[in-house]
């Protein structure tokens, strides 16, 4: 186990060494506007990695907490004027009332039935943003929102914001690599793979299920404050159904329950329609057969190619060196 944890670390070191060496060979703003988005795609989908990955709870309300978060920090920021560090700090609390709120539902809930409850939050939600027109803008959103400083640093430039969410993220990571394989990471699993031995053991199933959904809306609302302030707009168009449906394909495509895995899946599946585009109108059927594929025959995420190719060269090297 401890050669496995090492193991991932060093890949996660690469991983974010490769991300930061990334601007200072790419110029292009498109891309390093893709590069942020990534960066917070990770940071999200690091906290469903929780409830969904270890708990196993799947949860499809991610775009509602998502759209939450950016919301309060961008109206507390733009309408009263208050730090955007402030802002976000108030975005995290929102993600954990929120988060102890979506617990509940799970508790009687499970499958099928608690996805509809939460893929109906996310429509409640984007439905009062685009209804509450003098609050959210509406579809034509607010704009303007201002972004960080770090002390004297403005991060006016889209590389410099990068830097700073990928810094976070690196917080974040190691945040989320000490949960799960802390005393929560295994009552995380413990109720996925067999919730009657959790109760023989007298721990609470409830409170352990409603802690995984509170760290996931906690991350999730993070996620959509520090999105807020990168892009400077937001609309409800953004937060639709679709957006839900895509972070759990971040969590399937990488791996789920592994924190490397959900760092995989962030910088696939958030670069791989960039790369389709020049299919035109076959862009999109492409991009779901892949998807589709992934899941069929890597149903453990694409971290575990790096197993099988392992086990294919350890096997290898045995049979030669019988010989």
């Amino acid at each position: 186990m401890k050669s496995v944890r090492l193991n991932q670390f060093a890949w996660i070191g690469i991983v974010f060494a490769v991300l930061a060496a990334i601007p200072l060979f790419v110029k292009n703003n498109y891309y390093i506007t893709i590069l942020n988005q990534m960066v917070i795609n990770m940071i999200v989908v690091f906290g469903l990695n929780f409830i969904t990955g270890l708990t196993g709870q799947m949860n499809m309300g991610t775009a509602g907490i998502y759209a939450i978060g950016a919301y309060t920090s961008a109206l507390l920021s733009k309408n009263l004027g208050l730090s955007p560090w402030l802002t976000i700090a108030a975005a995290i609390c929102a993600g954990f009332f929120l988060g102890r709120g979506l617990g509940y539902p799970s508790l009687k809930m499970k499958g099928v039935y608690l996805s509809l409850t939460t893929l109906a939050f996310t429509e409640i939600v984007r439905i009062f943003a685009t209804n509450l027109v003098d609050l959210t803008g509406g579809t034509q959103g607010l704009k303007n929102i201002p972004r960080f400083s770090v002390g004297p640093i403005a991060l006016d430039s889209n590389v410099k914001y990068f830097y700073f969410v990928l810094i976070v993220a690196i917080f974040i990571c190691l945040l989320s690599i000490r949960i799960v394989y802390s005393k929560w990471g295994r009552e995380f699993r413990a109720v996925k793979d067999n919730p009657d031995a959790i109760e023989s053991l007298g721990l609470d199933i409830k409170k352990i299920k409603i802690r995984a959904f509170t760290l996931a809306a906690m991350y999730g609302a993070f996620g959509g404050a520090l999105y807020v302030h990168f892009n400077g707009y937001i609309t409800s168009l953004s937060f639709t159904t679709d957006l839900s449906i895509n972070y759990v394909i971040i969590l399937m495509v990488g791996g789920i329950g592994s924190v490397l895995g959900n760092m995989v899946g962030a910088v696939v599946v958030t670069l791989l329609p960039e790369l389709l585009r020049f299919l035109g109108d076959y862009y999109q059927i492409t991009y779901c057969i892949l998807v589709l594929g992934c899941a069929l025959l890597l149903p453990n995420g694409l971290i575990s190619l790096y197993g099988r190719i392992m086990g294919l060269l350890n096997k290898k090297s045995a049979v030669e060196g019988g010989e």
